[in-house]
C-alpha cells in the first residue's frame, strides 16, 4: 500500500513539473525580444542607465541610430571607452544630433587591443561612404580609450572625405600596459584633411586618471587643438563621464 501511494505521488509531482515546464516555455515564447536601441528611444522616461545598457547591448560594430540617412550630408560616429555602461552618451548624443549629421553608435572589444577594431572601423566607414556619395563629411568622437581608437583611424585615413576627429579625456600619450601589451604608438601630427580636437579633463579631478603621478592626456600633437575643460559642469565636478555632455554642449550646440 505504501509502495503505490509513493508511485502516485511521484507520478503526480512529475506531471505537476511537466505542467510547470510547458506553462514557463509558453510564457517565454511570448516574450517579444527587444529590438536594437534607436534615437527615438532616447526619451525621459526611461533611465539613463536603463539606455545606457540598451546602448551596450548592441552588436560588434558600427550601429545606425537613425532608420534613415534622408537629407543628412555628415556622419557622426560616438565611439565609447573602456568597460563603458553606455549612460555617459545618452545625453551627448541626444545633444549632438541634427537633420544634417546622421548618428552611429560604434560598439566595440574594449577588453583587448584597439588595432583590430579601428582598422574595421575604417572599413565601415568607407562602405557607407562608397553606398551614399551625398555624406561630405566624417565626425568622430573618442572617449578615454575610445580615443586610442579614433586617433588611430585618423593615423592611418586614407579617405578623400576630410574628418574631424574629437577625443575627450582620452590618455593619448599611453599607459605603460597600453604601450607594452598593445603596441600603442600615439599620432605626432595631425594629417591634412583632417582636424583634431582634445578635450581634457582637469587631472586632479578625473577619477581615472587622478591616482597617476602623470596625466596620460598630456601630449603634444602638431595641429592638434587642445581645450582643458573647466573643474564643474551644472554644478557637478567635471571629471571623466560628465567630460562627453560639457563637449556636446560647448561645442556642438553652442
Amino acid at each position: 500500500m505504501t509502495t503505490v501511494l509513493l508511485i502516485s505521488l511521484n507520478n503526480n509531482m512529475k506531471h505537476i513539473l511537466y505542467l510547470l515546464f510547458l506553462i514557463f516555455f509558453a510564457a517565454s515564447c511570448n516574450i517579444e525580444p527587444q529590438s536594437p536601441i534607436k534615437l527615438m528611444d532616447f526619451t525621459n522616461d526611461i533611465s539613463v542607465k536603463k539606455l545606457g545598457q540598451r546602448l551596450v547591448d548592441l552588436p560588434h560594430g558600427l550601429n545606425s541610430m537613425e532608420p534613415s540617412t534622408n537629407e543628412a550630408q555628415e556622419i557622426f560616429i560616438a565611439v565609447h571607452g573602456g568597460s563603458s555602461e553606455g549612460y555617459e552618451w545618452i545625453y551627448p548624443i541626444k545633444t549632438i544630433d541634427s537633420e544634417q549629421k546622421h548618428m552611429y553608435f560604434y560598439r566595440w572589444a574594449d577588453d583587448g587591443c584597439f588595432q583590430d577594431s579601428a582598422e574595421k572601423l575604417v572599413k565601415e566607414i568607407a562602405d557607407i561612404l562608397n553606398q551614399n556619395k551625398s555624406f561630405k563629411k566624417v565626425y568622430l568622437i573618442g572617449h578615454s580609450y575610445g580615443g586610442i581608437l579614433v586617433t588611430h583611424v585618423l593615423k592611418n585615413w586614407q579617405l578623400t572625405t576630410p574628418i574631424e576627429v574629437h577625443v575627450v579625456a582620452s590618455p593619448l600619450s599611453g599607459t605603460a600596459m597600453l604601450n607594452k601589451i598593445c603596441g600603442y604608438e600615439p599620432i605626432k601630427e595631425t594629417p591634412i584633411n583632417a582636424t583634431l580636437h582634445e578635450w581634457r579633463t582637469q587631472h586632479q579631478l578625473d577619477n581615472a586618471y587622478k591616482d597617476l603621478s602623470k596625466d596620460p592626456q598630456a601630449i603634444n600633437i602638431k595641429g592638434s587643438l587642445v581645450t582643458t575643460l573647466p573643474d564643474t559642469y551644472k554644478g557637478n565636478r567635471l571629471g571623466h563621464n560628465w567630460s562627453i555632455s560639457w563637449v556636446a554642449d560647448e561645442f556642438f550646440n553652442s
